[in-house]
């Protein structure tokens, strides 16, 4: 059998996988739940996360992934190996050493974090392992056309970083790459929740209120949305819930969205002329969870005097486009849009 192009969105919060010929065939958060005891995996994905903050004191569920780039080898390596096998096993696959495999990375990733993501694609089982930009990787997925000699500029907002970066004739011209992303977000509604109610909740409570009723915008009374939560009372120590609005969420996440805009337009300073141009007639195109986020295109488009867009199925463009870049590999290398590549313990740079 034929190898297969394989594309991974090592997400901080998801991983997402791609085949070539199938789309996106699995989706599942970047989260493993271990035995302190002895170190066994005991649960990973789906199963892990809704372990969070509800585990006997010598299971820990942790993320392996942190800003964007591993923060525990181990448990990444087992992480990854847990769903490529799963991938391998449902569409009967067979051995993972025939397949090139396509990873994305942060902008701002080190050379030491760059070989591990490498190491750990070429640990779990791929004949070849690619790296490409996050950025490059969600504006190919959205769609935009990044060969030709006009400026594309797209915002990646993912679990821990958001990629911000202009783009052009297959490279990427200038970005900027911010340890700010979904999970800030969910930890700015907790510390709100914590500061104005007294009460302390947890990271899934914190998402929930992101996902259900977050918005980037102070809303009139008649449109507010509301949700009730439940969290642990910090002066009696009792369970208490709370009835929170969406203007509270907006609130609670000005800071972080104050930092993506900032970021954007620091971008937009150092943007060549004749690139601002194309971005004035294109707009901006926000990729990643974090562009689903209510309110956040118009907030954009209103502090950078720019159209903003948010791609179809912001979620996947990062995956869709880790595997469309291996369908153009060899232009892409010469554009230096390729990273660096690893094959059998062999690292090549840019």
């Amino acid at each position: 059998m034929l190898g297969k192009d394989i594309g991974i969105d090592l997400g901080t919060a998801t991983v997402l996988i791609f085949l070539r010929g199938k789309g996106v065939i699995l989706r599942e958060p970047s989260v493993v739940a271990i035995d302190q005891n002895n170190g066994r995996v005991l649960a990973v994905g789906d199963e892990a996360k809704r372990m969070l903050g509800r585990t006997p004191g010598h299971v820990v569920a942790v993320r392996p992934l942190r800003d964007g780039v591993i923060a525990n080898y181990t448990m990444t390596e087992a992480m990854l190996r847990h769903f490529l096998n799963k991938v391998s096993t449902a569409l009967k696959m067979g051995s993972l050493f025939r397949h090139r495999v396509m990873v994305c990375v942060p902008s701002g990733a080190t050379d030491v974090e760059k070989r591990a993501v490498l190491e750990a694609a070429i640990e779990v089982g791929a004949r070849e392992a690619f790296l490409i930009e996050e950025a490059m990787a969600a504006a190919i997925g959205a769609g935009l056309e990044v060969g030709e000699p006009r400026g594309n500029m797209v915002v990646d907002i993912g679990g821990g970083t958001t990629d911000v970066a202009v783009i052009s004739l297959g490279g990427v011209v200038v970005a900027e790459s911010l340890r700010i992303g979904g999970d800030e977000f969910d930890e700015a509604i907790a510390r709100f929740i914590k500061r104005e109610f007294n009460l302390a909740i947890g990271e899934q409570t914190a998402e929930t209120l992101k996902i259900q009723i977050g918005t980037c915008k102070v809303k009139p009374h008649d449109e507010e949305e509301t949700l009730i939560i439940k969290g642990r009372d910090l002066v009696q120590g009792l369970p208490r819930q709370i009835e929170v609005t969406s203007s509270m969420v907006a609130r609670a996440i000005e800071e972080p969205v104050n930092a993506i805009i900032a970021g954007i337009r620091r971008i937009l300073e150092v943007t060549p002329p004749e690139l601002s141009a194309d971005i004035i007639d294109r707009g901006i195109w926000l990729t990643g969870g974090g562009a689903l986020l209510r309110d956040l295109a118009e907030r954009v488009s209103e502090e950078t005097a720019m159209p903003c867009h948010v791609a179809e199925s912001p979620l996947e463009c990062v995956a869709l486009g880790t595997g469309k870049a291996l369908e153009s590999l060899d232009q892409l290398k010469a554009s230096g849009a390729i990273l660096s590549v690893i094959r059998k313990g062999l690292l090549k740079g840019r």
